[in-house]
């Protein structure tokens, strides 16, 4: 049974817009879509539903302003056009939510802001307080200081991560395209539109295809992005943001787009760390270790590593893979790299005698270990 006449019960939505809704053909800012997407918001916030808004769209508008004729390359040129686009960007938004007074609050965001635990929580309690004072949150990803070792690389990942951050109910993924098919429209007259999966059926990875000139996510980031929007239990829908009043007709509970149903909710240090984008390191399971935690959930002993890969410290994320480099799980590992290597292959009753010292008996701790279901 569908769950859209539901969605109007679900009382906090992030909504993502990409660069391509709000840009004119590549010409600057689009000041219509911004001032419809407003007039939308406004709606949806006379109805009691807390918005926060992911907004792409600032390298774009710096490209555009400084007279550049492609989207820059190089790193400090892109951060350049960022500076530059961001300000344009929330001038524009503050104009267009004046009407409907409606204060506006930028937070920008780097990865590091989220693979801290202490910033985390900084940024958690920000947004929700701004949620309490009713003033719209416009989030983007901090382009002007972020590098390619640090940034999200889309802003469908930041929507995610911020809906992980204040609990969201849906997640709403505006792009140009009408969700996603069963193939790719532009080259099978036979694609059909998905109305309806769940947000963890991996299946649905091989239907995702590129992304536009413009911005940087495509279809598979956004099923990424479901995919973590669902550990803490939101929904997500992915619909084509130039549909006519497309907010409102979801929230009517109208058939547009593609609906992602949550998996189970999970504690939020377990959101937090299946969150990370970055890990320090990579353990090898063999075969046992792989099953036992993806179907026992228990903690990961030694004993179950074949090799490891990194450089990373006690208190770390890592990655566990399977034999065939799939990833089983992450987790926050309880030994240095050179410690982990001397242990690996061991019982753990071994591990005084083999470091000189005593320590834990698992390389990761069950309490500290998201398995990939």
């Amino acid at each position: 049974m569908s769950e859209r006449s539901a969605i109007k019960d679900k009382r906090r939505w992030i909504i993502k817009v990409g660069s391509a809704l709000l840009t004119n053909d590549g010409k600057g800012l689009h000041i219509p879509a911004i001032t419809e997407l407003a007039e939308q918001i406004a709606f949806l916030r006379d109805k009691g539903i807390d918005v926060i808004l992911v907004s792409s769209g600032s390298v774009a508008a710096g490209v555009t302003q400084l007279g550049m004729k492609a989207r820059p390359v190089k790193v400090n040129e892109l951060q350049a056009a960022a500076a530059v686009g961001q300000a344009s960007l929330v001038r524009h938004y503050e104009d267009a939510f004046q009407p409907y007074r409606i204060n506006i609050a930028q937070v920008l965001l780097t990865h590091s802001d989220i693979a801290n635990r202490e910033r985390y929580l900084n940024a958690r309690s920000t947004l929700i307080k701004l949620l309490e004072l009713e003033v719209l949150t416009v989030i983007n990803e901090n382009d002007t200081v972020a590098t390619d070792e640090i940034c999200f690389g889309d802003n469908d990942s930041l929507g995610a991560l911020v809906a992980n951050l204040v609990e969201a109910d849906l997640l709403v993924i505006l792009t140009d395209q009408n969700g996603l098919y069963t193939a790719d429209p532009r080259s099978n007259p036979d694609a059909e539109l998905l109305f309806e999966a769940q947000a963890d059926d991996e299946s649905l990875m091989a239907m995702a295809s590129g992304g536009s000139k413009l911005g940087r996510g495509g279809m598979l980031t956004k099923l990424s992005a479901a995919q973590k929007a669902s550990r803490s239990g939101a929904s997500t829908v992915i619909a084509n943001g130039r549909e006519e009043r497309v907010l409102e007709r979801l929230y009517a509970g109208e058939l547009l787009g593609t609906y992602l149903h949550a998996s189970e909710r999970v504690a939020s240090r377990k959101q937090w760390m299946a969150g990370q984008m970055k890990i320090s390191g990579t353990l090898h399971l063999d075969a046992g270790a792989s099953k036992v935690l993806k179907e026992a959930g228990k903690s990961l002993l030694p004993v179950g590593v074949t090799s490891i890969d990194g450089q990373f410290k006690r208190g770390e994320l890592v990655s566990c893979v399977d034999p065939e480099g799939n990833e089983v799980g992450r987790g926050l590992v309880n030994y240095h790299a050179d410690e982990a290597s001397k242990i690996i292959g061991k019982p753990s009753e071994q591990i005084t005698e083999i470091l000189a010292y005593g320590g834990p008996d698992e390389l990761i701790h069950r309490d500290n270990l998201v398995v990939h279901r």
